[in-house]
């Protein structure tokens, strides 16, 4: 229960600083003509993890919070998560954000954890629904917040990203 608690807590402040910082940069970025894309799903991403956050609290409270093995792989998923999460955010600086917002003339990021994956905020994200459900013991959640959110990315969010970055007029760097 105090675990559980915790997490909610370090999520949902994670989220909302995350959204702060989100909403500086995007700023910044049409302030310097930047283009957003994709607001049209958006919601999808704010639904999605809301509606997480609550149904694996939910879940494992129904199930009593087990601490289990599958805890323990939870939690180490989550700390990889975290670590890849703000590798990716440091490296974008300025230019990360929640939202695919283009700066025309911008060179696309290719150092950091961008020279091994081309989206690893996304990775981290997706470990994270994944992980943080199972140190609760709630499964359901955990496979579900996976498929919505692998079907959200590969079918629309990623799609639109690489479109918006190939309009990028310089050359990677």
């Amino acid at each position: 229960m105090i675990l559980a608690a915790f997490l909610f807590l370090v999520i949902a402040m994670q989220r909302i600083l995350e959204l702060r910082l989100a909403a500086r940069n995007r700023a910044r970025a049409m302030a310097h003509g930047g283009i957003e894309v994709g607001a049209d799903h958006y919601w999808m991403f704010i639904v999605l993890h809301v509606l997480w956050l609550l149904a694996m609290n939910a879940e494992g409270a129904v199930r009593g919070f087990p601490f289990t093995a599958w805890s323990v792989v939870g939690l180490c998923g989550f700390v990889v998560a975290e670590a890849l999460r703000y590798w990716a955010i440091a490296t974008l600086g300025s230019a990360w954000n929640t939202r695919i917002i283009v700066v025309p003339g911008d060179a696309r990021v290719a150092r950091g954890p961008y020279r091994f994956l081309a989206h690893p905020n996304y990775v981290a994200v997706a470990i994270e629904l994944a992980a943080v459900p199972l140190v609760l013991g709630a499964w359901w959640t955990c496979l579900a917040a996976t498929i919505l959110n692998a079907a959200v990315l590969l079918l629309v969010r990623i799609p639109a990203e690489e479109r918006a970055l190939a309009q990028m007029k310089k050359p990677l760097t």
